[in-house]
């Protein structure tokens, strides 16, 4: 049953397993769908999404399959006079039910939208309480207030909206993890540089939930309080933004980043650079990239400790001899004696702990103007998509050397 639309989920990109799908037909199996398409929508993505950042490619999968079959404007206006006078919901009981399962069986979608259309072409009036046309209180698997273990529900009372018609608005937009970010999101994947921090030293003067319910267990259920010390914030980090160019369609979303890093409490100390396409002698202050409000990046090498975590944030698409030449800086004004890719190296080798963040999506990595600096920046650091997912991958990145 419905097998396509486990196709469908797949190619949309929600991780639904084998076991995931027959949970799904034993649920659909003992009715708890209640036998409907609004009732088979949200069955199925509480069984078949683990992550409501997978929510929208679930409803876009579900309104493509499905194609509004449950649509009671469309539907309702052809067979409202056949339901204007339906017969009393006749209740089921779970014996009935069974029975009914092992007559009727699951059949499959296509040849259930074939069977509608069929009704709704030859159907010239009201049917109730039957087993075969649309109409009420029967085991049609057509119509409402009835039972069919694979029916679609017309008309009667709805527990939710059209299922097509959720899925069609698209309410999940803004939790998909392959969409760019905004300022809470960042936040949330940031926390996970959390695992960095240590309880080393201290009092012991906070109290350990996990550690206590686990001994308290164990000291067969007499309270036993264990105290841990607050963990110790050791967290360093810079962050390194590539402004203007060619980044100024990414402007909005690297303010956001930039908003939340600084609202991030769990850094020990956190600094922030700006450069303009690579790191050459200076990296600046604020985005302007005015070298009266800059830092020469050799005293940056020098002066910071190797334990601090890098996260470079650019396009890294420029012409090719911005990174490989000698005076390949951009601005007219500005040299630099040595190559900027020399300068990456020395930053990459002074910082263990590094990544780097492309606001570009990866599928135009390759291909995209620039691509052959993209390439070579990549070899250099480990490189994520500027999205949730990308940066929560990153702040994995960041638990281990290069």
């Amino acid at each position: 049953m419905f097998t396509n639309f486990f196709y469908q989920l797949r190619r949309e990109g929600v991780p639904v397993s084998l076991t995931e799908w027959m949970t799904l037909m034993e649920a659909l199996s003992v009715g708890l769908a209640d036998s409907s398409l609004s009732g088979f929508y949200y069955l199925s993505r509480a069984i078949l999404v683990k992550s409501e950042s997978h929510f929208d490619q679930y409803d876009v999968a579900f309104q493509r399959y499905f194609q509004g079959i449950e649509t009671p404007e469309q539907l309702l206006e052809q067979v409202s006079q056949w339901l204007a006078n339906p017969l009393p919901q006749k209740l089921f009981s779970e014996e009935e039910r069974n029975e009914l399962l092992k007559k009727l069986g699951l059949p499959d979608w296509e040849s259930l939208r074939a069977a509608l259309e069929e009704r709704l072409r030859i159907q010239d009036g009201p049917h109730h309480g039957g087993n075969t046309w649309i109409g009420t209180s029967g085991t049609s698997p057509f119509g409402h207030s009835g039972f069919h273990p694979g029916g679609v529900r017309i008309g009667g009372k709805s527990h939710g909206q059209s299922a097509v018609k959720v899925a069609a608005e698209r309410n999940y937009k803004e939790y998909r993890r392959d969409e760019t970010l905004g300022v809470r999101q960042f936040e949330l994947a940031l926390r996970g540089l959390r695992q960095f921090s240590t309880r080393l030293e201290g009092a012991k003067d906070q109290l350990d939930l996990d550690a206590t319910i686990d001994e308290t267990c164990k000291n067969a259920g007499q309270l036993k309080l264990i105290w841990t010390r607050p963990r110790k914030n050791s967290v360093k980090v810079i962050v390194l933004m590539d402004a203007g160019g060619s980044m100024v369609p990414y402007a909005r979303i690297c303010s956001q980043l930039f908003s939340a890093v600084h609202k991030s409490s769990h850094f020990k100390d956190l600094r922030f650079y700006y450069f303009h396409n690579c790191i050459y002698d200076l990296l600046y202050l604020d985005a302007s990239c005015n070298p009266r409000k800059a830092i020469k990046t050799e005293n940056i090498l020098q002066s910071l400790h190797s334990d601090y975590k890098v996260l470079l944030i650019g396009d890294a698409a420029m012409a090719p001899s911005e990174l490989l030449m000698s005076d390949g800086n951009i601005f007219w004004d500005i040299g630099n004696t040595e190559p900027g890719i020399t300068w990456l190296k020395r930053l990459a080798q002074k910082f263990p702990y590094q990544v780097w963040l492309n606001p570009i999506p990866m599928a135009y990595w390759e291909q995209i103007h620039g691509y052959q600096t993209i390439k070579m920046v990549r070899e250099i650091f480990p490189m994520y998509e500027l999205t949730l997912e990308g940066l929560d991958r990153a702040t994995k990145k960041l638990l281990v050397r290069k």
